[in-house]
């Protein structure tokens, strides 16, 4: 009898070899989606220049002495002041106030976890808190766009996720991406988080949920699909039953740990909500803000509902459409459960909110499920049409996503 030897390993690939072939794969896609947000950032700073209203405005309020300022006004003040100095949660009434807004604004509004990055960066390299703030958010935008093309590949192919990819780079909104706010950091964490879970890394999918609840509140949605997901995957027995479940227990703990966390310091279990309705006149109102402005926008009645500011509400009027249109044919490619759950969720938090509605862009930014349909078209173009599309709305969107939201709104 001859014996046979064991057939040898094939041998693991080189840490170089590894890099070399990740760069293959992913650097295309990061190429491409740099390009596209490089084309509508410069385009933001030009229309900044060139009008240079910023110039008379409070640094706090889209002001600053150069236009890159306006990056780090609205919210970017708040996480600097954070990661400066830290939280101290208080309601504090405003003297004399009757109106809607009753209490000073105070920096518990604002979830932790982007000032915590904000920090730990600026303490890593020395940088600022406005260089370590936009640091943070052209990384995540990375991480990001990485997410939503790995999404979108498995639905429709490389080229359904450059596509993709570069929407997420020219949304509406979009011109928070490279700005000292949290909106790329949440976006990076849900798509990883949803893309864990239909690959049924639940651990994964458990802690990347965990973080998004201490970066936003509207990680109530993504906590609701991931749930949903676990229950399902535990109902087809698939991947057992501990791993689920425990994503399904982790998750929520970031949120509520914030929110408890708040609610104790300030002596009121609900007083996150009451500092939000109070000192920034933000509440749930079943979508009653969003129905005035609906009714409103279109026939240019811009005085009959809260916070108008005419041209950044005409372009959230257009998302919200855009939204709504894209939602059935999202659901018409049959997309796992936690991808639907999570978008009809966020849609609506963000438009059953009352708010102010020139936000809407910049809120619904999250929703990249949606880019799906219009990535399942745009696949069918050549790739010279393709970039030329996205090109145009690159540089289209230092407008509408940038200058209209910084200058002509409030972020």
């Amino acid at each position: 009898m001859t014996a046979t030897l064991p057939r040898p390993l094939a041998p693991a690939l080189a840490p170089d070899s590894r890099l070399r072939a990740a760069a293959r794969r992913h650097g295309p896609v990061l190429a491409v989606f740099g390009a596209l947000k490089l084309v509508g950032f410069c385009s933001f700073m030009y229309l900044l220049s060139a009008a240079g209203d910023y110039r008379g405005k409070d640094p706090r309020f889209g002001g600053g002495a150069h236009a890159w300022d306006v990056l780090a006004t609205w919210d970017g003040w708040w996480y600097q002041q954070i990661a400066l100095h830290g939280y101290d949660p208080k309601l504090v009434p405003v003297p004399g106030a009757t109106g809607m807004i009753t209490l000073e604004g105070n920096s518990a509004a604002f979830f932790p976890l982007y000032p915590a990055l904000i920090r730990m960066t600026s303490a890593v390299t020395g940088l600022g808190s406005y260089g370590a703030g936009l640091l943070v958010s052209i990384l995540a935008s990375f991480a990001a766009a990485l997410g939503v093309y790995a999404v979108a590949e498995r639905f429709g192919g490389r080229r359904a996720g450059f596509a993709a990819a570069g929407l997420w780079a020219v949304w509406p909104g979009s011109g928070v991406e490279w700005a000292v706010y949290s909106d790329s950091l949440y976006v990076a964490l849900a798509v990883w988080a949803c893309y864990a879970a239909l690959t049924h890394r639940w651990l994964a999918a458990g802690v990347l949920t965990f973080a998004a609840g201490l970066n936003r509140p509207t990680a109530a949605a993504l906590i609701a699909a991931l749930a949903v997901a676990a229950l399902l995957a535990v109902r087809r027995g698939e991947d057992g039953v501990g791993r689920p479940l425990f994503a399904l227990a982790l998750a929520p703990l970031g949120l509520l740990g914030y929110l408890l966390w708040v609610g104790d310091r300030m002596g009121d279990l609900g007083g996150y909500f009451k500092l939000q309705s109070g000192a920034w006149a933000h509440r749930f109102d079943y979508g009653s803000q969003t129905l005035d402005v609906l009714r409103s926008v279109p026939v240019g009645r811009f005085g009959d509902y809260l916070f108008a500011y005419p041209y950044a509400d005409m372009i959230g009027v257009g998302v919200v459409l855009l939204a709504v249109t894209l939602l059935p044919l999202l659901i018409r490619l049959r997309p796992p459960a936690v991808l639907v759950v999570y978008t009809i969720l966020t849609l609506a938090l963000v438009l059953g909110s009352q708010q102010i509605f020139a936000n809407v862009s910049r809120y619904l930014l999250p929703c990249f499920p949606l880019f799906l349909p219009l990535a399942a078209a745009l696949r069918r173009l050549s790739l010279p049409m393709l970039c030329t599309v996205l090109g145009v709305a690159a540089l289209a969107s230092g407008s509408y996503a940038g200058y209209a939201l910084f200058e002509l709104g409030v972020p």
